[in-house]
């Protein structure tokens, strides 16, 4: 018999996004509940009959009853799927603690909170989950180590549901929450489902991570999925299939401007980046110099007007310098004191130390605004 089910992790419902507005904000939070549903929905499509949640599904353990119970609604609509949820360490199971508040209230029927570290035969009799839920944020001992040598039914695939890391520095006793990337083999597992890591990646054919289902940093590469998986038998390979599940587009990159030319350019490839940038988050860093008329132009352009196609757009423009032109000095004062001022902030920009000449840039662009603002106020 095939065992389908769907490997998820790290929901982290009730995150918080202090880096953008709070109605960009409200469209994240509610982007990680429609996972859910997702979810649901690519469930019921490739017939899997299970979907295990290798931890984190909260970001924090106090959180409003709201938002406790909404993924549980989400998920008490797709009857026919069993959700197996597991503590992690944003949030873990400790004495009347959220999990403990849950299951006094009650569950909906479907959906299973694992959190004794004792094998469960899954409700159709198919195959066999090894739970390793976390009772503290760190621990340094192997959350797995129990499913070793294990007397257990043959002929039903053991599967394995853990949260933490692979990746030892120096000792492994010295890393919190590390699994060994090798339990799989060690306890016979047919595949072991990792959360921690929100990134999407393969450890070896029998152990994965499956990344968030909706991205949430810059630094994610390969979130926003979830991943199919397909057991024939206790001994066959799993077959893995990475799905998509995030509605939200995370974009990091690094361009160079030195004209006018380049500010057109780069508006043009930021706008066809994808088709919803509403749906999308980009950090965009930019290197270079520019004439003082050039960086206005930019600033107007890449202000209010191309932000506003963005669900956020975040600029670090901390590496683009200043490069006034002659015109550009002209623009403030052709002679006088004024212009013996420009010049003097110039060959400071330019020859100053690394605190002066931030300084003195930022004193010759506000210059510069301000002196074309009172001409545009003489017209």
């Amino acid at each position: 018999m095939t065992v389908r089910f769907l490997h998820s992790s790290d929901w982290q419902i009730g995150k918080v996004f202090r880096f953008v507005d709070e109605k960009a904000m409200g469209l994240l939070q509610e982007a990680r509940l429609a996972a859910i549903t997702r979810l649901g929905e690519l469930a019921i499509a490739h017939n899997a009959r299970h979907v295990l949640v290798a931890g984190d599904v909260y970001d924090m353990e106090a959180l409003a009853p709201r938002s406790l119970n909404q993924p549980l609604e989400r998920m008490r609509n797709f009857g026919a799927v069993c959700w197996h949820l597991l503590p992690g360490n944003h949030d873990p199971h400790r004495p009347g603690g959220l999990w403990d508040q849950l299951l006094r209230k009650g569950l909906p029927s479907n959906v299973r909170v694992h959190v004794v570290p004792e094998p469960v035969t899954a409700d159709d009799g198919a195959m066999i989950v090894l739970p390793a839920p976390l009772q503290h944020r760190r621990t340094l001992t192997d959350p797995t180590a129990y499913m070793d040598g294990l007397a257990l039914p043959e002929g039903l695939p053991r599967i394995g549901l853990a949260h933490g890391s692979v990746t030892g520095f120096g000792s492994s006793q010295d890393k919190a929450n590390y699994i060994a990337p090798d339990r799989p083999f060690r306890a016979g597992l047919a595949y072991l489902a990792l959360g921690d890591w929100h990134s999407q990646k393969k450890i070896s054919d029998r152990c994965w991570y499956s990344g968030t289902p909706e991205t949430d940093a810059f630094d994610v590469t390969e979130g926003g999925k979830a991943l199919h998986v397909e057991i024939e038998g206790p001994h066959t390979l799993p077959k893995v299939t990475p799905l998509e599940t995030g509605s939200y587009t995370w974009i990091s990159l690094c361009e160079n401007m030195n004209c006018r030319a380049d500010i057109d350019a780069l508006q043009e490839k930021i706008r066809s980046l994808g088709p919803h940038p509403d749906r999308s988050l980009a950090h965009l860093e930019v290197k270079g110099a520019l004439s003082l008329e050039d960086r206005v132009y930019f600033e107007d352009h890449f202000g209010d007007r191309l932000s506003a196609a963005f669900c956020f757009l975040r600029i670090d423009d901390k590496w683009l310098v200043p490069q006034p032109t002659a015109a550009d000095l002209d623009q403030i004062d052709s002679r006088g004191f004024v212009r013996r001022a420009a010049e003097e902030l110039r060959r400071r920009a330019a020859e100053g130390g690394e605190g002066e000449r931030e300084i003195a840039a930022e004193a010759l662009h506000r210059l510069y605004v301000e002196h074309k603002k009172l001409q545009a106020d003489q017209q």
